[in-house]
């Protein structure tokens, strides 16, 4: 029985070591082929240390960690994200991020990442936001890496009622598995009106 639960504060601050972990697991998969590291995780989850509103809403397995999705308002990520968002007729105090959603291959299918927006969207709703975003990667369909039959998860957030937002486009650096070093990737900003 997989138990999904609302962290905050000590709770989420607890559970960010095992995050971390998930993270570099998880990502480094298809599309975001990943090559993490633990430093790396711990400084990036000091934003969701930091911030008094930010959620983790995580997926237990007898009490392991096995999916894990994270949120602050945008506000607090908007040095990473102002860019992408310079021109769009939205302030980013009304937008609550979702961020990672990261869970292990066995236990998808199970309803799970529908348990982790709903529990974000309420979370945002709670503190009053309009809005809620998240992003994702763009690759290549002609990529080396990209598993025969991949179905992207497109068509899973147009059912929840995101879409992309035109133009907010965020960069981030990060090395691939299969790059010696890091280079730049494009990801797309997706929202919804709560």
């Amino acid at each position: 029985m997989i138990r999904v639960q609302r962290l905050t504060g000590e709770g989420l601050a607890a559970a960010l070591e095992d995050v971390a972990q998930l993270r570099i697991e998880v990502f480094r998969a298809w599309p975001y082929l990943y090559d993490g590291d633990v430093a790396y995780e711990r400084n990036y989850l000091q934003t969701y240390r930091k911030s008094n509103n930010a959620i983790l809403v995580g997926a237990f397995d007898a009490g392991r960690l096995v999916g894990a999705s994270t949120g602050t308002p945008m506000k607090d990520h908007a040095d990473d994200f102002g860019a992408a968002f310079a021109g769009q007729k939205i302030d980013l105090q009304d937008i609550f991020y979702c961020a990672e959603s990261v869970l292990l291959p066995e236990y998808r299918g199970h309803g799970i990442g529908h348990q982790f927006f709903d529990a974000r969207e309420a979370h945002a709703r709670d503190l009053g936001h309009s809005h809620v975003a998240f992003c994702g990667v763009l690759r290549s369909a002609e990529h080396p890496l990209r598993p025969e039959g991949y179905q992207a998860l497109d068509p899973f957030w147009r059912k929840r009622g995101y879409a992309p937002v035109n133009g907010a486009i965020a960069r981030f650096r990060w090395k691939d598995i299969d790059q010696p070093k890091e280079t730049e990737h494009s990801l797309q900003f997706w929202m919804r009106t709560l």
